[in-house]
């Protein structure tokens, strides 16, 4: 029985390394990165706008024409508006672009 007494006891530090090193591995490799794709998401859908080409998770494209909280409207084709979660656009496919004002004081300016 002295044996096997002695025998249980060993194994020190190198179990509880291997668990914590497993957690490490799990938070570079699936959290980490799951958490950057969510924040990079996020940031898309708080920027949509006016004029966006759009599209959904459910594969639906169209443009945005109007956001109010968290819903956003989008014109699937001439006429017809449909309101979606701000969730639920995957992707933005253009942006709208923004038009070009010119620089105040400049174009009043005549040379002689």
């Amino acid at each position: 029985m002295h044996y096997i007494a002695a025998g249980a006891t060993g194994g020190g530090i190198t179990p509880v390394l291997m668990i914590v090193l497993l957690f490490g591995v799990m938070y570079f490799m699936m959290i980490r990165p799951q958490q950057k794709r969510r924040r990079e998401a996020e940031s898309m859908q708080s920027g949509l706008g006016p004029g966006d080409e759009v599209v959904t998770i459910g594969g639906l494209y169209g443009t945005v024409t109007g956001i109010e909280d968290d819903t956003v409207l989008i014109e699937v084709a001439p006429g017809v508006q449909t309101r979606y979660a701000r969730a639920a656009i995957a992707r933005v496919v253009t942006r709208a672009e923004l038009p070009s004002e010119p620089i105040s004081g400049d174009a009043d300016v005549i040379k002689e």
